[in-house]
């Protein structure tokens, strides 16, 4: 997927981000017109926050586990280049930038199959009541 470059070569916002609470889920519809769908789980297991990223240097950041059931209780526009979600675990120290959404768009497969195998390298789960397994 191209990622259409507003002025100065940003990437331009969508045209709008829509919770879809029944499929916990956030419908993007980008500049060009094509929706998108994304998991409130995986929104919230690849924040762009220094906790789940980490600090740098080589630093991972944590592993979130536990969030198949996680929600999104508010959206706050950050300027014209990025949204903070709020999460119902209370995570709200990520902002989405626009370019980042594309990056999560565009990698979603990889992404999701990579968290999911350092889940089960961890012997961790996604399910809360599950969050590690023995």
């Amino acid at each position: 997927m191209s990622r259409p470059a507003g002025p100065g070569g940003a990437v331009e916002a969508p045209r709008s981000l829509r919770r879809c609470d029944a499929d916990a889920e956030l419908q993007i519809t980008l500049a060009d017109g094509s929706v998108h769908r994304l998991s409130y789980e995986f929104l919230r297991v690849h924040s762009p926050s220094a906790e789940v990223q980490g600090h740098g240097g080589g630093d991972r950041g944590e592993l979130p586990v536990g969030k198949s059931g996680v929600g999104i209780s508010e959206m706050r526009r950050i300027g014209r280049y990025a949204v903070q979600l709020v999460f119902s675990d209370g995570h709200d120290t990520g902002i989405y930038s626009w370019a980042y959404l594309h990056e999560l768009l565009d990698n979603r497969e990889d992404l999701w199959a990579g968290y999911l195998a350092r889940l089960e390298t961890a012997g961790a789960s996604r399910t809360p009541s599950e969050i590690f397994r023995g």
